[in-house]
């Protein structure tokens, strides 16, 4: 039977149905400018289903943004003369078909989304619908380009940044982004929604005082720090990009994961800032960061055992230790190392780190502990407000050496030397570790090798006021490279 004439038999308008993911906004959102094209009534809809990603369901952090995401959705739909409907289930199948019945839609439309278990259910579930009558189209909202479009020479995939990015900036530049619409059609009927409370997304006991303080979620705070970024970071982010005293990065990586801002937005809004600098806009180092993103989601598309399986096949036999008590030490930031430290406590009371400090507390925990790049991607994916699967992946199997376009497992960091050179004053190690702070610069991040008067000037008593350094850095590097040396040399899969 027609779809229309179904429609009509039932007494509704024609309805299309926007299911909103990681696309938590309303300006250049393609999933909803097509139905608002359509020209019926609007729904928008979110299903909270997490079972359907099974381990990588959302982590304590990112739940915790979600809830206030949701919230400033549910505002600006409002504003638009919307709402939001809120589901609960774990079977967004059914819902997504319960709904269109509730409210005779006959449109269903979403953004894409990447990670492995997600791309089989959307087949799955766009397959079902069309079954059933409904006209399912999904769109890419994520990202710059789709990971099938960029191709290497041979027509396969890439696994080496520089020539991927190569590509991504000859293809055609992204669309411009679409504003927000003025107004959205309402539905002659509105589906019974449940609340945001529902969801249970917000801790029972609360932890998040600073993650409140550090964060404000939804699409105008996102904005308002692309804007801010532009006009007082952008100009010096090749040079500041790598120093986590300094205010010089973004910090859009949690507004980006849950779509309140889009690629496409930054991309142009960059690119208008980069031209006004240099007619090399396209070289900019921030827009090579856009690049890794678009990078990591192309590795999990092409590759999606991923997440739990070392790219390259030698790592799969690599002789990872299993010290729980070490582990925990590292999760607490309690190593002896004061870099490290900082920037495992930044991330247990904030929900972020500073992208070089993660590069020097990941090395650490792999290469000076030997402990497992799986273990800290778990870690990371429940503690960050930015956990997100593609980037997660791709940054713990490049500083462990055994992913795509990784660093040499044999390059590890020195974290007291890489400590003072890119926290030189000291300024955020103080911030993080105030027990410390009173050692001088000269001493502050390795405070094993200060004399003992500088120490007791300082107040510092090592291994009670703060804590003795868990391996000698040394020895550690040596047991890496005997580790690295029993596993056999293996190509990357093609």
């Amino acid at each position: 039977m027609n779809r229309l004439r179904i429609v009509a038999e039932r007494g509704f308008g024609m309805t299309t149905l926007v299911w909103f993911r990681q696309d938590l906004r309303v300006a250049d959102n393609p999933a909803l400018a097509a139905a608002r094209e359509d020209g019926g009534g609007v729904v928008p809809v979110y299903i909270f289903a997490p079972e359907e990603e099974e381990i990588w369901r959302p982590g304590a952090a990112a739940c915790w943004w979600l809830h206030h995401s949701l919230d400033s959705l549910a505002a600006d739909l409002s504003a638009l003369g919307s709402r939001l409907v809120l589901r609960r289930s774990g079977n967004s199948l059914g819902e997504l078909l319960a709904l269109a019945r509730d409210c005779g839609a006959d449109r269903i439309v979403w953004n894409r989304r990447y990670e492995p278990l997600i791309r089989v259910r959307d087949t799955r579930v766009k397959e079902a619908l069309r079954e059933a009558g409904i006209a399912a189209h999904s769109f890419n909202g994520a990202l710059l380009h789709e990971p099938a479009a960029v191709k290497s020479g041979s027509g396969g995939a890439f696994q080496v940044f520089t020539p991927f990015w190569r590509r991504c900036l000859a293809l055609p530049d992204p669309p411009a982004p679409v504003p927000a619409p003025r107004a959205l059609p309402v539905p002659a009927h509105w589906p019974v929604s449940q609340t945001l409370a529902d969801f249970q997304l917000l801790p029972v006991r609360d932890w998040c005082a600073g993650i409140r303080a550090a964060w404000l979620p939804g699409s105008a705070a996102a904005q308002v720090k692309l804007d801010g970024f532009l006009r007082h970071s952008f100009a010096d982010y090749a040079q500041s990009r790598n120093r986590p005293d300094l205010s010089g990065t973004s910090r859009l990586s949690p507004h980006l994961h849950f779509g309140e801002i889009g690629p496409r937005q930054v991309w142009h809004a960059a690119r208008a800032a980069g031209s006004a600098l240099s007619a090399d806009w396209r070289g900019s180092q921030f827009l090579a960061e856009l690049g890794w993103r678009e990078f990591g989601h192309h590795l999990l598309y092409h590759f999606p055992r991923l997440p739990g399986e070392a790219l390259r096949a030698n790592f799969r036999s690599f002789p990872w230790k299993s010290d729980l008590p070490a582990l925990r030490r590292w999760q607490r930031g309690e190593t002896g190392y004061p870099i490290v430290d900082a920037g495992m406590r930044e991330l247990w009371q904030t929900g972020w780190m500073h992208n070089r400090v993660r590069m020097i507390a990941a090395s650490f925990l792999v290469k000076d502990l030997l402990l497992s790049w799986e273990d800290g991607a778990r870690w990371f994916w429940d503690t960050l407000v930015d956990a997100d699967l593609a980037a997660n992946t791709l940054g713990w199997q490049w500083v462990a050496g055994c992913g795509a376009d990784a660093a040499p497992f044999f390059r590890i960091f020195n974290p007291g030397l890489q400590g003072a050179k890119f926290d030189p004053a000291g300024r955020y190690v103080r911030r993080w570790i105030p027990e410390i702070a009173k050692l001088p610069d000269q001493w502050l991040h390795q405070p094993w090798l200060a004399p003992p008067e500088v120490l007791r000037a300082g107040a510092v008593r090592l291994g009670r006021d703060y804590p003795e350094r868990l391996v000698e850095h040394g020895a550690a590097r040596a047991a890496a490279l005997a580790a690295l040396s029993s596993i056999t040399s293996s190509s990357v899969p093609t």
